[in-house]
């Protein structure tokens, strides 16, 4: 792998993409000119994020981001999709399906190190497969890799290396699967210029327009701007409340003994409540810096009403006031051990018979059932 190219008649900014210009400082690709002369140039915007940490935002809309996926059913190419393992549905893209055309596409689950030991990677290719089946697409293959920590990756580039049979490789997903990581992480693997290093943060949107990486026989690999789902939970709150929600090492799970009628708060992101059946086992699978709290269900709505954006953060009390209300979504739980996910926070895994329980998530927020991982 080598570096990123610089168009013979633009400058592009080898950390996000953009076009790079010197006129207007409130224009996205802005750099001053004296930083031309520079072997690697990278936008301002790019470098007050790798030096300051600040993020700026920008004029793109939704419509740019589709308008450069929707090229890629026109290309002759291997597809690799990478998912958020802890967001599988806010992380899809939907459609994809449609985007692709006819090129195979590689399904790739980022995180893999932030899972507990005792989730089954096993069942997880599963119900990775299981579920883009149920969304219309068919992969080649699965893998799972840690984008920070390089887990999987030499494999992963060994998968790309045989299924793209002399093509170019595309690498899609939406805002903070971490992409850029994952091409970062391979660009090291295999001796790259680190001074070309694409730009990468915690917050969302940080590629914003087509990045290529020559590879060794004349073709490129692609990184393509991270659409944005609005139903991500990221979405809803501050960007600084990130890191709390988004785990940073292993998951250490969380073990509650619910009577019927109690109920437990996640920051204040989500709820769960335990509403039928005979005292149970619950497993809680979320960022360990995610305050949770455990009360009777008589006085859930009262102390969320009165504690959200205080006791019950994130959200802060700013970003408190723009989630969505909660919706309830209600599960039976009968002989089988189940986890019930929060799209984008985590997994409670439920250890009982014939129980009812209900999960309650900002409207449009994805919660859903599966057979445990456990």
């Amino acid at each position: 792998m080598g570096g990123v190219s610089v168009n013979e008649r633009e400058l592009i900014c080898s950390g996000c993409g953009v076009k790079i210009q010197t006129e207007d400082k409130q224009e996205i690709g802005y750099t001053p000119a004296a930083a031309l002369e520079k072997d690697v140039i990278i936008c301002q915007r790019c470098f007050r994020l790798k030096h300051y940490n600040e993020v700026q935002d920008v004029s793109l809309t939704d419509d740019d981001f589709l308008k450069i996926l929707n090229t890629l059913g026109t290309k002759n190419a291997l597809i690799v999709k990478l998912i958020d393992i802890f967001d599988f549905n806010g992380s899809w893209l939907p459609g994809l399906h449609r985007f692709v055309g006819k090129n195979d596409v590689l399904l790739v689950g980022n995180k893999v190190d932030l899972l507990p030991k005792s989730v089954n990677r096993n069942r997880l290719i599963n119900w990775m497969k299981k579920s883009a089946k149920e969304l219309g697409l068919k992969p080649v293959d699965v893998s799972l890799i840690s984008a920070v920590k390089g887990d999987g990756i030499e494999k992963v580039a060994g998968q790309i290396d045989q299924l793209r049979k002399g093509k170019d490789v595309y690498i899609v997903g939406s805002t903070n699967v971490g992409k850029s990581t994952f091409i970062n992480k391979m660009i090291q693997t295999f001796g790259g210029d680190e001074e070309q290093m694409i730009t990468t943060s915690h917050f969302p949107g940080t590629t914003l327009d087509m990045i290529d990486i020559p590879l060794d026989d004349g073709q490129a690999l692609y990184d393509t701007p991270g659409i944005i789902n609005h139903h991500q939970i990221a979405h809803y709150i501050d960007k600084k409340e990130l890191k709390v929600i988004t785990p940073k090492k292993e998951i250490k799970p969380i073990v509650f003994q619910l009577n019927p009628k109690q109920t437990l708060f996640f920051g204040g992101l989500a709820r769960f409540d335990f509403s039928e059946g005979e005292r149970a086992s619950f497993v809680c699978h979320f960022s360990n810096e995610l305050n949770i709290h455990r009360t009777k269900q008589e006085k859930a709505d009262e102390l969320y009403k009165n504690h959200l954006g205080e006791m019950l953060t994130p959200p802060g009390e700013l970003s408190k006031e723009l989630l969505p209300p909660f919706v309830k979504h209600e599960f039976i739980i009968k002989d089988t051990k189940s986890d019930i996910v929060f799209s984008g926070l985590g997994w409670v895994t439920v250890n009982g018979t014939n129980l009812t329980v209900a999960a309650y998530a900002p409207k449009g927020v994805g919660v859903s059932i599966r057979e445990s991982l456990i």
